[in-house]
């Protein structure tokens, strides 16, 4: 089957599964492509993904992108949600360069003078490395985040990793997703208490204030909206 076919083939099938629920998506994604992954950021929606997975799918792999400019809050949820579910290893994935490195090469914090350069370096490199490995990933992302992110299909190929790609809670609203997270008692990121609504990494994230758009905090006062990881 050539690239067209394929693109093809899941066109259709998006339009099969847009009422399935997320379950449903992720049950018929790890049966489909045993030789698939999680990205997970930590974040509200994959949160909720990592204890759908663990219902569904306990042994499927799960990773994360380790930038090293995460906050400790993020950390530490990461390490909970280690104690919630002992048999999930979550695989670490780091930049090639070190923080300090980064800083030797580029100057000093990047992330002010070229916020996409250091993006690139510290999560577009090392997942494009990872995404290597798997014929296909889920991700968390759903189309009320962003405009960018508004015509996301819940199965699509991934044309910039060359993969498909499964967003099972792309038609969930932000409220879809707490309701789950309180329901079931999953733990989160508690930045999300503090006006956090989207959490990336330290240097590039602030609280956002009451009206503003709830990806305003990240990268704030710049034209950018994407870190590269979705297009």
């Amino acid at each position: 089957m050539n690239l067209i076919e394929k693109e093809q083939l899941i066109a259709v099938k998006a339009v099969e599964l847009e009422n399935a629920t997320p379950e449903e998506i992720i049950k018929y994604a790890v049966e489909t492509f045993p030789n698939i992954t999680f990205a997970c950021s930590f974040g509200a929606e994959d949160v909720v993904l990592v204890d759908m997975l663990q219902k569904v799918s306990p042994t499927t792999d799960i990773f994360y992108l380790d930038t090293d400019f995460h906050f400790k809050e993020t950390y530490e949820t990461r390490d909970r949600l280690v104690d919630r579910y002992p048999g999930i290893p979550f695989v670490k994935v780091s930049p090639k360069i070190t923080p300090e490195e980064q800083a030797e090469q580029h100057g000093a914090e990047l992330w002010k003078t070229d916020a996409n350069g250091c993006c690139n370096i510290r999560k577009v490199e090392p997942l494009t490395r990872i995404l290597t490995q798997y014929e296909a990933w889920i991700t968390g992302i759903r189309r009320d985040q962003a405009p960018t992110r508004a015509n996301a299909k819940k199965i699509e190929y991934d044309t910039k990793f060359g993969l498909v790609k499964f967003n099972p809670i792309a038609d969930w609203t932000n409220e879809d997703v707490w309701e789950y997270i309180r329901n079931n008692n999953v733990i989160y990121n508690p930045l999300h208490d503090n006006y956090y609504p989207s959490i990336g990494c330290e240097y590039c994230t602030r609280q956002v204030l009451p009206g503003e758009d709830p990806r305003a905090g990240r990268w704030s006062g710049q034209e950018k909206t994407e870190c590269g990881l979705h297009k």
